[in-house]
């Protein structure tokens, strides 16, 4: 005979029979919701982090980590970014000028943050020398008076690289014909592309044409950080600002675009909470189908124990079942979604161009970005398979305390 018993007997009662076929439906659609839900709740998790990861190296890899300026310029700028580096947290340093105005070109206005820098020191705390989509950072020499623009604000303007821009500061400069505002004319040297939300608002200029402009002496406004982790932004940007404590302000990106990390991450706990009510829901339709089954399995039941079974044995072949469902619904639901995570943003771009739908129009990047870790896989499944076997104790225990004169007595 087959052996063990209690397994061979419960993937007996998986097979549907004419007498049990709505049972069986039952049992099929528990499996198909746990599959569905962890499916889902893989590739949704998948996309979450790959809105984090999104966010922490391409917003935050442009826009300052840690920061720290003065109320006047730093002219000995390279000392104080020697000092920075000492903190171990420190990967590295750069000097800037910012300053903020409006480009206009072609008839077109458009309100822009100026950042001067030193294209030697910052594309050691940026990632924009990898996102240089025409001409090259190192195009902003001092006194060539070049400008670098995101790619969406080129198109917003109808320029191209060679074509010149004019820089308005608000700062009003006294004339003959009376005060009118400060401009300068700049020829664009590049093009970046690195999201909406930095394309848009942010222009690179040299630091010493920038100072220039502001009509102040060569040197940098502050110092800019890059970090080893960017969670302890205050930590590193307070102890840099006690180097100079009478000069220095700190700032950090908690302080910028903080809000935008805590919606993603609110936002990833809240979807993956819901979703997870879809495995709860599917153990909850494992149980109603095994106290189904057990209702129609009683004269089996009663049989078996008049043969000699034990009540142990008659709980494992009902847990066998619900075991079964748990694990065949959890393998292939993780299989689906693992097959879903890493290709859902090729599927969607393709929807996306192909229909011209514009999708991903409310977001900081042009396409839907997925980032599979293993470790959310294997939480997943391990609180499938958890809840799948706690389904199966209440009815295999009702179960083993069916009695057998009673429940023959009316056969």
């Amino acid at each position: 005979m087959f052996r063990p018993l209690a397994l061979f007997l419960g993937l007996r009662y998986t097979r549907a029979e004419r007498s049990n076929r709505f049972i069986s439906l039952i049992s099929l659609i528990s499996m198909v919701g746990l599959t569905l839900g962890v499916a889902v709740l893989i590739t949704v998790l998948s996309v979450m982090n790959g809105f984090d990861r999104e966010l922490k190296t391409r917003i935050l890899g442009m826009v300052p980590q840690a920061t720290v300026s003065a109320g006047e310029i730093i002219t000995d700028w390279p000392a104080l970014a020697d000092e920075i580096k000492k903190d171990p947290e420190v990967v590295a340093a750069a000097p800037f000028i910012e300053l903020q105005g409006m480009l206009t070109a072609n008839g077109q206005v458009a309100g822009i943050m100026v950042t001067g820098i030193e294209p030697e020191y910052e594309q050691q705390v940026s990632i924009i020398n990898n996102h240089m989509v025409q001409g090259s950072i190192d195009s902003l020499q001092a006194g060539e008076f070049n400008i670098v623009l995101g790619e969406s604000m080129l198109q917003a303007l109808g320029l191209q690289v060679g074509d010149k821009v004019t820089l308005v500061l608000p700062e009003a400069s006294p004339s003959p014909a009376g005060v009118i505002p400060r401009f300068k004319r700049f020829t664009v040297s590049g093009a970046f592309n690195i999201s909406r939300e930095v394309d848009n608002l942010v222009a690179f200029i040299p630091m010493n044409d920038a100072a220039k402009l502001l009509r102040l002496p060569e040197g940098a406004q502050g110092i800019r950080m890059k970090l080893h982790n960017i969670f302890k932004a205050p930590q590193v940007a307070d102890r840099a600002r006690n180097i100079a404590p009478d000069m220095l302000y700190a700032n950090d990106w908690t302080n910028t675009h903080g809000n935008l990390f805590g919606a993603i991450q609110m936002e990833k706990a809240m979807v993956g909470l819901l979703l997870f009510l879809i495995i709860i829901v599917a153990a909850f339709n494992i149980v109603s189908s095994l106290v189904m089954l057990v209702t129609d399995k009683k004269a089996d039941i009663a049989i078996l124990k008049t043969f000699g079974a034990s009540p142990k044995l008659i709980t494992q072949v009902f847990m066998v079942q619900g075991v079964v469902i748990g694990v065949i619904g959890t393998v292939t639901g993780t299989i689906l979604g693992v097959i879903l995570a890493l290709t859902i943003g090729d599927v969607l771009g393709w929807v996306n161009q192909t229909f011209s739908l514009h999708l991903f129009d409310a977001y900081f990047i042009n396409y839907l970005p997925s980032q599979l870790r293993w470790l959310d896989v294997l939480i997943i499944t391990s609180t499938s398979f958890l809840l799948s076997f706690l389904a199966t104790i209440y009815p295999a225990r009702r179960a083993a305390k069916i009695q057998p004169a009673q429940t023959l007595r009316y056969e």
